[in-house]
């Protein structure tokens, strides 16, 4: 049983794993490489959790109970004291990923899982990393992480059987459904969803359709809640980017190639809702 959770990564992710993690009675570590990250990290939470007690969705003693088991720390020795569980929720970058499952491996105790929310890349080359591959599991949340239902958790080559378990175990303590994938690039969602993006940014660099038109074909037609371009405003269309690149990168096939637009995005910083400006325009 998962009481205490170290994650690494401050951002909308990060942020988003260790709220529904804290409203599920876990205490929670949040930590970044600069409090700035952490404080920002934190003022999400403050912020979801005080709009559901302004609406009277949670009392002010839940309210109180739930903020004070998320704590903050740039430090990795503070971090990983005494945890259960660590989940890596940085951005797509396996040097990255393995320089801190490396730390982990060092610093945490044996039976503690240490687990990446990587979108793409492979378990098994994040867990070589480290001399406990068979305590390295994925667990990929999806954004935004307190309202998305699914987890998917992923199985490296050499992951125990009982650190799956766990892991599911985990995800429907805190309210998530678990499906089971193989190592395979893209696991099973972002097999699918990396392709709907990207068709539907060439369709718009090529002057073929509208993002709103993308938008509603696909909720009318096709009876999605969101649409691909919603969906990738909402993201970032950099996340979005870089997880198109690594398919590109992994698999080699030219289904997965970004499209032009998405650069071109990036240097105009339409990067979407968090720059107030994506494939639409949003108020600040």
């Amino acid at each position: 049983m998962i009481k205490k959770l170290c994650v690494i990564g401050a951002g909308t992710m990060g942020a988003g794993i260790a709220q529904v993690a804290a409203e599920s009675g876990i205490d929670v570590v949040l930590r970044d490489v600069e409090a700035a990250f952490v404080e920002r990290g934190l003022g999400t939470i403050r912020k979801f959790i005080g709009k559901k007690l302004e609406k009277g969705k949670i009392s002010q003693e839940a309210h109180d109970q739930i903020v004070g088991r998320v704590k903050g720390t740039t430090s990795p020795e503070e971090g990983f004291a005494g945890v259960d569980m660590v989940i890596e929720a940085v951005f797509e970058s396996m040097e990255l990923k393995q320089r801190i499952f490396a730390e982990a491996d060092r610093l945490c105790g044996p039976s503690v899982i240490l687990s990446s929310n990587t979108s793409t890349m492979s378990i098994s080359k994040i867990a070589s990393a480290t001399g406990r591959p068979e305590r390295v599991v994925g667990t990929h949340f999806f954004s935004p992480v307190p309202a998305m239902r699914l987890v998917e958790v992923i199985r490296g080559e050499k992951t125990d059987a009982a650190v799956i378990d766990a892991t599911v175990e985990f995800c429907k303590a805190i309210g998530k459904t678990a499906i089971l994938c193989k190592d395979v690039p893209g696991f099973i969602v972002n097999r699918f969803l990396c392709l709907l993006y990207n068709e539907a940014a060439n369709q718009i660099h090529q002057g073929l359709a509208t993002a709103q038109d993308i938008d509603l074909g696909l909720k009318l037609g096709s009876n999605h809640l969101m649409g691909p371009v919603e969906i990738m405003d909402m993201a970032g269309v950099d996340v979005v980017n870089n997880a198109l690149k690594a398919m590109y990168e992994m698999t080699g096939e030219e289904r997965y190639k970004p499209s032009p637009l998405f650069e071109q995005m990036i240097r105009e910083n339409r990067l979407g809702r968090k720059t107030g400006r994506g494939f639409y325009a949003y108020d600040k």
